[in-house]
């Protein structure tokens, strides 16, 4: 059944292929018409994934449709008032407005910048407060006003803020353990990378689907579809998101946006661009931000030379310190980089495997599952499922890595990183 708008009908109609068709409501149109909405059909929904799996050249703009669509179903299965629905819609829709070229690549150079992360700039875009200068300031906002909608409310479902005045289970459509972005995105990004790990009995879980104690959760007999959905997310993140080639791709780009000259005071409008159009930007800036535009443009990859599997505590907080000071891990690259004789940026370190994004053990626990209309959280416990759970997403805590035109180096840095290693 296609969502249904103020009118009681759809205004369009279009075809998903992971989802069928997709009834668009007379505000989800002209929502799509609007620059900052049209901007994500440049932005790829998995960064650099498609250097390892050629068919993930899939976009966020797709994904926003399918969030969209799984939201709706949401609604529909929870019996929301169609003004409650309305507003889910077009957040689902509008989620990920504040995403950086290449997806959740960028997100510590934006938060470096700005001091907050793409949720916050999706709240900025849909207010019409945008930092970055890149559009036209109260676009979408005046598309929410003459709808009937009201741009913070809907902001408010995916940048909460500290005191949102929705209950909680209406947030969770966005922002719980399986939400409506997660449900869609899982399902997308296995469809497009061919990974099958991926698929998650979706029709299940949205039949199961229950409101209890105040919170999203699922009957009692969708915990296997709840179990199915962690696990493969789990996996989805060791396979795909954090393949070690795919993080040499994104620590590349993190590393020549950092560097592009005048940093940090002259990159905002970075976060406003395509993937093309910040490549295109990065291959024209100079020094090293340009060499290595140019090396990801002819896929000429960092490889990985060094690095740790496991920490001591000592030497997790030596690292966590330079993934909180994003200067003092570059001084610690071109220190590196000039003990070789290479240019600057020739040496980068991945910190991802510390605060790898998502991490689907923090979700374990948040699961409900109503058994005779009680909210439990059977999760919580050590179990088998909770195992492959809690197994990190990264093989490497700490990864280092470098240009391969300089490979004969390789032995060289090893030794020095072996005599700083805390």
């Amino acid at each position: 059944m296609a969502p249904r708008g103020r009118s009681g009908r759809a205004a369009k109609s279009i075809f998903d292929p992971v989802h069928g068709p997709i009834g668009l409501t007379p505000s989800t149109v002209a929502l799509l018409g609007t620059p900052e909405f049209q901007r994500l059909w440049g932005i790829r929904q998995t960064g650099f994934a498609h250097l390892v799996f050629p068919g993930a050249n899939h976009t966020r703009l797709e994904h926003s449709l399918g969030t969209y669509w799984v939201a709706g179903r949401m609604a529909v299965r929870l019996g929301l008032a169609p003004s409650q629905t309305d507003r889910i819609e077009a957040a689902a829709l509008l989620h990920d407005l504040g995403h950086p070229p290449f997806s959740h690549t960028l997100d510590a150079p934006l938060r470096e910048v700005f001091g907050f992360d793409h949720e916050r700039l999706s709240r900025a875009r849909i207010e019409g407060t945008d930092p970055t200068g890149a559009f036209p300031e109260g676009t979408v906002a005046g598309v929410l006003e003459q709808h009937g909608l009201s741009p913070r409310a809907v902001a408010d479902l995916i940048d909460p803020a500290d005191r949102p005045a929705h209950p909680p289970w209406l947030g969770e459509i966005l922002h719980g353990a399986i939400d409506a972005d997660r449900i869609d995105y899982m399902q997308r990004d296995a469809h497009y990378t061919g990974v099958a790990h991926g698929a998650v009995d979706a029709v299940r879980l949205l039949d199961t689907l229950r409101v209890g104690g105040g919170h999203l959760g699922f009957a009692e007999k969708g915990r296997g579809a709840a179990e199915g959905f962690l696990v493969g997310r789990a996996l989805m993140y060791s396979t795909v998101y954090y393949h070690k080639t795919v993080r040499a791709a994104e620590t590349m780009a993190q590393a020549a946006v950092e560097r592009v000259p005048e940093y940090p005071s002259g990159v905002e409008d970075v976060f406003g661009l395509t993937d093309g159009e910040l490549l295109v930007r990065l291959r024209d800036a100079g020094g090293a931000s340009a060499s290595l535009a140019r090396d990801l443009l002819t896929r000429r990859l960092y490889k990985r030379v060094h690095g740790w599997r496991e920490l001591a505590p000592e030497g997790r907080r030596v690292w966590s310190r330079l993934l909180r000071d994003p200067a003092e891990r570059r001084a610690l690259e071109d220190d590196l980089a000039d003990r070789l004789k290479a240019p600057a940026g020739s040496v980068l370190i991945d910190l991802g495997g510390l605060q790898p994004r998502g991490r689907p053990a923090d979700d374990w626990g948040r699961i409900a599952v109503l058994v005779d209309d009680r909210l439990t959280r059977p999760f919580r416990s050590p179990g088998p499922w909770r195992a492959l759970a809690v197994r990190p997403p990264a093989d490497w805590a700490v990864g280092v890595y470098l240009t391969s035109a300089r490979r004969s180096s390789a032995g060289r840095l090893s030794s020095l990183l072996q005599r700083r290693a805390p």
